[in-house]
C-alpha cells in the first residue's frame, strides 16, 4: 500500500533562518571592521607608549581613516563606518547569490532604513529628555493650584498649573467651535460642490497651512486687539489658534470625504434626495470617524502653539474661567515663563514638568487619531 505524502504549505517569501544567520554574521563583521577603523590607530598609539621597545614607532603612526576622510571620530565615526561597511557587504553578498536588481533593491532598502533611523533619533531624544527631566516637576498639587501667589522660583511643591490647563482647554475649545464648521464646509465645497471657486479655495487652504504661527498672532493683535477690544484675553487666543486650525481640519476632512464611495452618493440621488440631503444624511454619517480624526489632529496641531498666545492672551498666573475678559494662562505660556523668568532648579523643573504634561496630551490626541483613523468608515 502506497502512502500519499501531502507536502506542507510553505511561505517562500519569508526569510529563512539560514539567511537571517548570514545577515547577522555580516552585521557583526561590519561592526568589528568599523571598530577597527576607528579605534585601531588609538590602540596602536597607546601600545607604542606602553611598549616602546617592542613597537618603536615614535614617528610613524597609523592614520585614522574615518577621521581623515570625514573629519568625524568617536561614536559618530563608528556609526558612519558601520553603515557603509554593512551596506557594502550586504550589497556584494546579494549580488553574488542573486542578480544586480536584487542587489540594487538591498542597497535602496539600506538607505531607507538609514532615513528611518535618522528620523527616529531626534524624536526619541526629545521624548526621552522630556520624560527624564519632566517627572521632577510632577507633584500631587500640580493639577489643583495656580501660580497667583507663587513665583516660578518657589519650592516645586508650591503652586501648580491649573490655570494653564484651564486656559489651554478653553482656548482650544473656542478655536474648535469656530474652525470645525468652517473646515468641514470648506471640505464639502471642495469634494461635493466643486464650484468655480474650488481651485482658489484649495490654494488658499494650502497656503494657510504654511503660515507661521506668530503671523496669526500678529494679525489678531493688529486687527482685533488694538482697534476693537483693546484688551488681551483668552478669546483673542482662540481666534489666533483658529487661523492655524482651519487648514488642518479642512485638508483632513477633504481627504476623508474623498474616501466615501460614489455609489453612496448615487444611491441617495436615485432615491430622490437633494444634494444637500444626500450630503447630510449619507456622506457625513459615513465619514463620521474621519471627521473625528480631523478634529483630533486639528487640536493636536494648535495645543502646543506659543507665539500667538504670547501676543494676544496676556498670560495670567491666576485662574480665569472667563475667556472674554482679563489675561488667561496656557501651558505654552507657563513653560515659556518658567524658562525665561526663572534660572533656578525649581523654575526649570516647573518648565520641564509642564512640557511633560503637554507632551502627554499630544500623545493621547495622536493616539486617538490613529485609533479612529484605523476603524472602518461608517
Amino acid at each position: 500500500m502506497t502512502t500519499q505524502v501531502i507536502p506542507k504549505p510553505g511561505k517562500p517569501w519569508e526569510v529563512s533562518v539560514k539567511e537571517r544567520s548570514k545577515t547577522g554574521s555580516l552585521i557583526v563583521l561590519a561592526a568589528i571592521l568599523a571598530g577597527a577603523l576607528v579605534k585601531l590607530p588609538d590602540l596602536l598609539d597607546e601600545a607604542v607608549v606602553k611598549f616602546p621597545d617592542f613597537l618603536p614607532w615614535d614617528v610613524v603612526k597609523l592614520p585614522n581613516i574615518v577621521e581623515a576622510l570625514t573629519g568625524i571620530d568617536g561614536k559618530l565615526g563608528f556609526a558612519i563606518s558601520f553603515f557603509l561597511i554593512a551596506t557594502g557587504l550586504t550589497f556584494f553578498r546579494v549580488l553574488r547569490t542573486s542578480d544586480i536588481r536584487a542587489a540594487k533593491d538591498t542597497l535602496l532598502s539600506s538607505f531607507a532604513l538609514l532615513g528611518i533611523v535618522l528620523t527616529l533619533i531626534p524624536i526619541v531624544s526629545i521624548v526621552t529628555t522630556v520624560f527624564i527631566k519632566g517627572y521632577k516637576g510632577i507633584h500631587p498639587g500640580l493639577f489643583f493650584n495656580d501660580m497667583a501667589l507663587n513665583s516660578v522660583n518657589d519650592p516645586i511643591k508650591e503652586g501648580g498649573l491649573l490655570h494653564a490647563l484651564l486656559g489651554t482647554t478653553l482656548m482650544v475649545f473656542g478655536a474648535l467651535l469656530i474652525s470645525f464648521p468652517i473646515g468641514v464646509l470648506t471640505a464639502l465645497y471642495l469634494t461635493e460642490i466643486r464650484g468655480k471657486l474650488a481651485r482658489p479655495i484649495k490654494f488658499l487652504v494650502q497656503a494657510m497651512s504654511g503660515v507661521p504661527s506668530i503671523v496669526a498672532g500678529l494679525f489678531i493683535l493688529s486687527s482685533l486687539v488694538y482697534p476693537v477690544t483693546k484688551e488681551l484675553s483668552g478669546i483673542m487666543g482662540s481666534f489666533a489658534l483658529t487661523i492655524l486650525m482651519i487648514p488642518t481640519i479642512a485638508r483632513t476632512a477633504e481627504e476623508m470625504l474623498r474616501l466615501i464611495p460614489n455609489d453612496l452618493r448615487e444611491a441617495g440621488v436615485a432615491l430622490g434626495a437633494t444634494q444637500w440631503r444626500t450630503i447630510s444624511g449619507v456622506v457625513l454619517p459615513a465619514a463620521k470617524s474621519g471627521l473625528v480624526t480631523a478634529i483630533i489632529l486639528g487640536v493636536a496641531r494648535i495645543i502646543g502653539e506659543t507665539a500667538p498666545l504670547l501676543l494676544v492672551t496676556g498670560g495670567g498666573d491666576a485662574l480665569n474661567a472667563n475667556p472674554t475678559s482679563g489675561p488667561m494662562g496656557s501651558l505654552p505660556y507657563y513653560i515659556w515663563k518658567a524658562f525665561l523668568t526663572g534660572g533656578t532648579e525649581e523654575a526649570f523643573a516647573r518648565a520641564w514638568g509642564g512640557m511633560l504634561v503637554l507632551l502627554v496630551f499630544i500623545f493621547i490626541l495622536f493616539g486617538l487619531a490613529r485609533f479612529l483613523s484605523g476603524r472602518k468608515v461608517g
